[in-house]
């Protein structure tokens, strides 16, 4: 991959991400930062840069763990004392 598109991958990757903090629901937030977090990741392979992939790597992973955890809640109301529409 040429160096101009490198770049440009780099900065849809940011525009993804702030993009992020002005989603009014907590799912649409959460599937943005996947989705900037899986940008950031292509963009630290091309690069070969070790901490923007783990940092990113990371990112995702708590974005899908909040992303299920919300969804099993809901899909489960009362299950371990926790009942989403009282809470």
């Amino acid at each position: 991959m040429s160096a101009a598109a490198t770049q440009a991958l780099g900065w849809i990757a940011t525009c993804v991400f702030v993009a992020s903090y002005f989603f009014g629901r907590a799912a649409s937030l959460r599937a943005a930062q996947m989705l900037g977090a899986l940008l950031w990741i292509a963009y630290g392979l091309l690069i070969d840069s070790k901490p923007v992939i783990a940092a990113n790597a990371l990112v995702f992973a708590a974005a899908a763990w909040t992303a299920a955890r919300t969804q099993f809640a809901a899909s489960n109301p009362g299950q371990n004392g926790v009942n989403p529409a009282v809470d």
